[in-house]
């Protein structure tokens, strides 16, 4: 789909150039999956304000924070465009809470995975069907998994171009990039929460820590939901 010489090209291009390019290559089913963090924001800041032809979509796990609804809510008065919400299977959430318990994912990383995937893994799925393209807003320095990840890259498991625009940036380019452009992000950031995801499993960072350090605090393993885990 993508030639090297494409690929030589889009990895050169600034932010906005590049999400430019990708939907003049591709002008259809390109998505993208905002968690509302500070680099997704920038991101959608972009699509919405260009109008490419990007959907964009969200997962509601259930377990988020209120300021997730609050920033999603502004975002949608905002930019006057609906970011889509997916949502997990009511039936598997049920059956996990009535055999594990309302936080059974504390009890085991068995657990918390099987929690993930039910929560978020799944909902993906259902939102990347059919699409050619997926942008992210991963960063390589967010995570030693994260640290060999390319900017365009095929994703052999979903079968589709895996697009991650902001992968060199450095968080201090976030906030600038941020800053400069009156970006709205979450409050739970100037509170330590650098990377947020769902209430009980996230904590506030301490001075030096890894940007994930507080997902999934309780536990040493590799910090991903599956959503991003190379398979």
């Amino acid at each position: 789909m993508f030639s090297k010489e494409e690929i030589d090209q889009i990895e050169t291009l600034s932010l906005e150039q590049s999400l430019f390019k990708l939907c003049e290559i591709i002008p259809t089913e390109i998505v993208f999956s905002t968690s509302l963090g500070q680099e997704d924001q920038i991101i959608t800041d972009i699509i919405f304000k260009s109008k490419l032809p990007i959907k964009i979509f969200t997962l509601d796990t259930g377990r988020l924070f209120y300021e997730h609804y609050e920033l999603l809510a502004n975002n949608n008065s905002k930019y006057k465009t609906k970011t889509e919400v997916y949502f997990p299977d009511a039936n598997e959430v049920e059956k996990f809470v009535n055999e594990k318990g309302i936080n059974g994912f504390f009890h085991s990383v068995e657990n918390r995975k099987e929690c993930c995937n039910i929560r978020k893994v799944k909902p993906l799925n259902r939102a990347l069907k059919g699409s050619k393209v997926w942008i992210t807003g991963l960063r390589s320095e967010q995570s030693e998994n994260r640290s060999s990840l390319k900017m365009l890259d095929w994703d052999e498991t979903r079968q589709l171009y895996k697009f991650n625009p902001l992968i060199n940036w450095s968080y201090e380019d976030v906030l600038q990039y941020i800053e400069e452009h009156q970006i709205m992000d979450l409050p739970l950031h100037k509170k330590g929460f650098i990377s947020v995801g769902c209430k009980p499993c996230t904590r506030a960072i301490e001075s030096g820590e890894n940007p994930r350090a507080g997902r999934w605090w309780w536990e040493k393993s590799q910090k991903e939901c599956g959503l991003h885990s190379e398979k």
